[in-house]
């Protein structure tokens, strides 16, 4: 599989976030987005997984057959998207039934991420990290290559840092691909890194570090 993004432009509303953003990604590969808040990070994270539509440039993907983007990408955004009122378990049975292509049960994502022992309790009764972990844990109940993550290691403790940057790590050894807007190191060895902030107009940025390797 391959990711190929040229001369991408976001506009929200009448401000031109960032615009000529160009990058390409194949399997076995991350890329971590950085930048200031608001800079647009999150809206090329909602972009690539098919939310967003460019005001400009094109996104391509090679080696997917007749299916989207969306259709092959797993995302999980800077909000957890759970219902209070469902138990860790029943969240993630929600998302696989959902997203398809089965890989793990929701308990044995839950194991994944160190969350075993809460796949009973309501989402609601969870703290910020605890949910953050329910969140991720979507990525192993259904099997897609890509992962689109934003800002994957807020409110996880050191701990459930290195797991997630484990099972990252893991999933690019497997031929998958992570796209990652963050303002924290994820730890992941070789990765590819973009500032947003180059592409911001009117911000002159030194570096803008597109394509280079961390």
């Amino acid at each position: 599989m391959r990711i190929s993004v040229e001369g991408l432009a976001c506009r929200r509303g009448e401000r031109l976030l960032f615009r000529d953003l160009s990058f390409a990604l194949a399997s076995g590969e991350a890329l971590v987005v950085t930048g200031r808040n608001g800079a647009g990070k999150s809206s090329l994270i909602a972009m690539l997984a098919g939310r967003l539509t460019p005001a400009a440039g094109e996104i391509r993907a090679e080696g997917i057959g007749e299916a989207t983007l969306a259709e092959v990408a797993n995302h999980v955004g800077h909000k957890e998207g759970l219902k209070a009122s469902l138990t860790a378990e029943e969240n993630l049975a929600f998302a696989g039934a959902m997203l398809g292509r089965p890989r793990l049960s929701p308990r044995e994502a839950l194991a994944r991420v160190g969350l075993a022992r809460a796949a009973d309790l309501p989402a609601g009764y969870l703290s910020a990290g605890q949910r953050r972990r329910v969140a991720l844990a979507r990525l192993f109940v259904s099997r897609r290559p890509l992962w689109l993550l934003d800002e994957p290691t807020s409110a996880l403790d050191a701990a459930s840092q290195a797991r997630l940057a484990e099972v990252m790590q893991g999933h690019l050894a497997e031929g998958g691909l992570i796209i990652a807007a963050t303002h924290a190191p994820l730890g992941l060895e070789g990765t590819k890194t973009l500032s947003i902030d180059a592409h911001v107009p009117g911000v002159d940025m030194p570096g803008g570090a597109e394509g280079e390797r961390a």
